[in-house]
């Protein structure tokens, strides 16, 4: 729970806020999900926190109320090539300022990034998917999508575990890249993808 949303004293100012997040900068396959979402001014909602701190049934709940609720909502899904193009925080920070231009907002909040080009004021947040409902609930919008995603996956590559670690690098993910290679769905620009791709030309 949210104790008091940074979007209580900015109401008083701005109507229309705008919360981004997004969910997978990590993971070594899979796509980047980035969020964004606005609610109507002294829209309340203790249920909704920061993804990471909720339980799968739980996201899956507030997803969908989230989608009902939300006064505009945008979820972008930005592909592994995009990722590998770009680097990471670049693909995040287009994603999120494409998002912040199409948004019918008067005011930002980002999760701690930087939003250059935007016309619309906006401040970055650190850890603002616990002081923000707006960001909250987009991280929750780009959480859901994500798992979603990778439980596809799963069912098409079943021996990588994808549902399970949803694309991280964690033993069993490195031990079936190292067994099965390197999929479609995998970033070739992160370390141990492109250690494996490295090998497999020689």
């Amino acid at each position: 729970m949210i104790e008091k949303p940074l979007e209580w004293d900015l109401w008083t100012q701005h109507s229309h806020i705008l919360g981004l997040d997004e969910a997978g900068r990590g993971p070594i396959a899979g796509p980047l999900v980035v969020a964004g979402c606005q609610f109507v001014s002294g829209y309340k909602n203790p249920e909704i926190d920061d993804s990471k701190k909720l339980s799968e049934k739980k996201r899956e709940k507030l997803f969908a109320q989230i989608k009902d609720d939300a006064s505009w909502f945008m979820i972008l899904i930005v592909s592994e090539k995009e990722i590998d193009q770009k680097n990471i925080y670049r693909a995040t920070q287009d994603a999120m300022v494409e998002i912040a231009k199409a948004a019918p907002s008067d005011y930002v909040l980002s999760d701690a990034m930087k939003l250059p080009g935007i016309e619309t004021p906006y401040e970055p947040i650190v850890k603002g998917d616990s002081k923000s409902i707006s960001i909250a609930a987009a991280s929750i919008l780009a959480k859901v999508t994500r798992d979603h995603i990778m439980a596809e996956l799963d069912l098409m590559y079943p021996e990588y575990g994808f549902k399970k670690h949803k694309g991280y690098p964690t033993r069993a993910h490195l031990q079936a890249l190292d067994t099965y290679g390197v999929l479609p769905c995998h970033r070739r620009s992160y370390g141990p993808v492109r250690r494996k791709c490295e090998l497999t030309l020689f």
